[in-house]
């Protein structure tokens, strides 16, 4: 599988598997990018973001299904920006 196509893959699961596990929509249609990064990680990063939860961060995890790492961090005083890193290979 090329990297093109594990990242699409992933798009594919995330799109699908969102709406189920994110039923606020704090991830669901908020701002995102990808950027790959060494050609062997994607990073998935959500602006504008209210707040997440736990439950919603590990439900990303398992629509992943790879080893997946998640960072929070402030975007503003209201907003944080969620990042997940996980391997394409």
């Amino acid at each position: 599988m090329t990297t093109t196509d594990a990242i699409g893959a992933l798009q594919r699961r995330l799109a699908e598997g969102l709406a189920k596990i994110d039923p606020h929509h704090r991830l669901l249609g908020r701002p995102v990018s990808y950027r790959v990064i060494d050609g062997q990680m994607l990073e998935i990063t959500y602006r504008d973001v209210a707040g997440i939860a736990e439950a919603e961060v590990l439900g990303v995890k398992r629509i992943m299904g790879k080893d997946c790492y998640c960072s929070v961090s402030p975007q503003t005083a209201e907003q944080i920006i969620v990042r997940f890193v996980v391997p394409l290979k």
